[in-house]
């Protein structure tokens, strides 16, 4: 229902410009104030989002570090001598994408181990960003917020719009 209204939203101020092609009248319309309303929407889905993986990470009793992007991780399995993992650096992992109420949508097991060049393939973002507080050999829980998942729209397959994702990986 949000993503309706968002669109709705988009498309009825696309719609109006500042002269109405038809009768050639202005059409007054508040800028400010309409992104003000796209900035609180926002403020809410994110908080509604921080609320569900606050209440995944109590609910599982794990301690989950909170990064500034608002990713969170829980180490379960440290590596003991692991290197650590910086952009442009690949790795191989093996994993299970879920969403927060455990309902699997992809996994290693299906589509096989994923390697990636951090910072650099076409992944989410918020993996991108979780593997670099992460080692060569940990393995991992990570709650990725959907604005840098699949954002808006979901994948059009088996996320949802508007989703935070669970990544359980291992990296090899």
């Amino acid at each position: 229902m949000r993503i309706w209204f968002i669109i709705s939203s988009l498309f009825i101020f696309s719609y109006c410009s500042e002269n109405n092609s038809k009768t050639g009248k202005k059409i007054n319309y508040n800028e400010q104030a309409l992104k003000n309303q796209f900035v609180e929407a926002n403020k809410l889905v994110v908080q509604k989002e921080n609320d569900e993986m606050d209440y995944y990470a109590k609910s599982h009793k794990m301690d989950f570090v909170k990064t500034t992007s608002g990713i969170r991780y829980y180490v379960y399995n440290p590596s003991p001598k692991g290197d650590s993992i910086k952009n442009n650096t690949t790795v191989s992992i093996s994993f299970t994408l879920s969403l927060l109420n455990g309902t699997t949508c992809y996994s290693s097991d299906e589509e096989g181990k994923k390697t990636i060049r951090v910072g650099q393939e076409n992944v989410e973002s918020g993996l991108h960003k979780a593997l670099t507080f992460l080692k060569t050999g940990d393995q991992a829980l990570i709650l990725i917020p959907s604005h840098l998942a699949h954002g808006l729209m979901g994948d059009m397959k088996k996320i949802p719009p508007q989703m935070p994702i669970v990544y359980d990986i291992q990296i090899d």
